[in-house]
């Protein structure tokens, strides 16, 4: 069968490679993929925000190199970003006939504006920070004159990760509005904002599985944020991740089930906006309990990254499942292990960093290596972005999953070449605490 994974990076390398242990996946097509996903699947140079060209493609109308050979069409799609899955990719495969795993842009909603997600929390009782939402930037900040701080500030819509303040000061707080209201800074996106209630605890994960009827918890894991060792510095998409979250207890799970998960896949049903494929929990354990962060409404980057190479489970198969309503049918199951994923990026990311160079990877570790920021150049793969490649690992135990994974690192070079050295450290010493 013919498949077609739409996204360039990181976590659409990790869905190809498991796609790739189906028998049934014949070619496979990233849309537009990269250097790296070259050696996974046939790239195709089509935008991931190009829904007509996307739709031609996987309809076989499509002229251009690499396209599909006549008379061939696309079996099965997974759209893996959020911009085109906000931007309704899904509902247009749909109406064309192509199976898709990935919610319709009415339910992808539930990361496209952080309005409609702190208001569905509200209307349903899931919960969350306290907030209020503002649409008038003298209000914004009128309101900041008595806000209790640190506080948060949000802007409404998709900004590549980067819409997302957490002030420790007034000034902060409000220099983040003017930013976002005054200045556009996310355009379209910083039109609303919400200033919400700084929470405190430990951060987990969770992705999940779901088909609107039956969801699936997966692996839940830990993200490191911070360019920094000691998690010091700027903000990124993400410097490592390990699985699972020392943090979230069995205890912890079920309540989340009970209070978070279910009725979360619920509320959307109940307005309408019935969620299929992966909706990712972003989570703080507070002193009252866990709390919602944030909905996204596909795979975290670099989270997929460790929980998939911990899916013992099929992915074709439960992606099909998922696209087809009958996820309730099938066993999703998890290996009983832990898994340590550790970025690498360019010296200087996530400012500015220098691009074009050769990287080395060695053989040994090649099939564990996701390449997010690459393009092949003469026959080399060069870096092109910030955040350059993951390599992840697996083991019995945190400790040996951690160690695996930099002696990877140190089989992989590209001048300039930047990580932290502390990824897993804090999982570790919850494990011991």
């Amino acid at each position: 069968m013919n498949i077609m994974v739409i996204g360039g990076g990181g976590r659409e390398h990790a869905i190809i490679k498991k796609l790739r242990e189906n028998k049934r996946a014949g070619r496979i097509y990233a849309l537009p993929g990269n250097g790296g996903i070259a050696e996974d699947a046939v790239c195709v140079d089509i935008a991931a925000t190009d829904i007509d060209a996307i739709v031609s493609f996987a309809a076989g109308t499509w002229q251009g190199e690499n396209a599909l050979p006549a008379g061939e069409h696309i079996d099965f799609a997974v759209v893996a970003q959020d911009d085109p899955l906000a931007l309704g990719c899904v509902d247009r495969l749909q109406e064309k006939g192509i199976p898709c795993f990935g919610p319709t842009a009415d339910a992808a909603v539930i990361e496209s504006s952080k309005v409609f997600a702190k208001d569905l929390m509200k209307r349903y009782g899931i919960p969350t920070a306290r907030y209020e939402v503002f649409t008038d930037e003298e209000a914004a900040l009128d309101y900041l004159d008595e806000a209790p701080v640190p506080t948060v500030v949000k802007a409404d819509g998709l900004a590549l990760g980067k819409g997302v303040v957490i002030a420790q000061t007034r000034e902060e707080a409000k220099e983040a509005v003017h930013q976002m209201m005054g200045e556009h800074k996310f355009g379209a996106s910083g039109d609303r904002i919400v200033i919400e209630e700084f929470l405190t605890g430990p951060e987990v994960t969770v992705l999940s599985f779901t088909d609107g009827r039956t969801l699936v918890p997966m692996v839940s894991s830990m993200d490191h944020k911070r360019i920094g060792d000691g998690d010091t510095g700027l903000n990124t998409g993400g410097m490592g991740v390990v699985a699972p979250n020392p943090y979230y207890t069995e205890e912890i799970a079920e309540q989340c089930m009970r209070e978070i998960f279910l009725p979360t896949m619920e509320a959307m049903n109940r307005e309408g906006r019935t969620f299929r494929g992966c909706l990712y929990f972003g989570l703080m354990i507070t002193e009252q309990g866990p709390k919602v962060i944030e909905y996204n409404c596909r795979f975290g980057d670099p989270e997929a990254q460790v929980v998939l190479p911990l899916l013992e489970t099929d992915l074709l198969t439960v992606m099909e499942a998922v696209s087809d309503n009958r996820l309730a049918e099938i066993k999703v199951s998890f290996k009983h292990e832990h898994a340590c994923c550790v970025v690498m990026a360019s010296g200087g990311y996530p400012v500015s960093y220098g691009k074009g160079y050769e990287i080395t990877i060695d053989k040994e570790v090649a099939a564990d290596t996701f390449i997010a920021g690459a393009v092949r150049k003469d026959g080399k793969l060069v870096t092109s972005g910030g955040r350059v490649l993951g390599v992840t690992a697996t083991g019995v135990s945190l400790a040996e999953a951690v160690d695996a994974a930099y002696q990877k690192v140190e089989k992989i070079s590209f001048e300039k070449a930047y990580y932290r050295h502390d990824i897993g450290a804090r999982a570790l010493e919850a494990e011991i605490g």
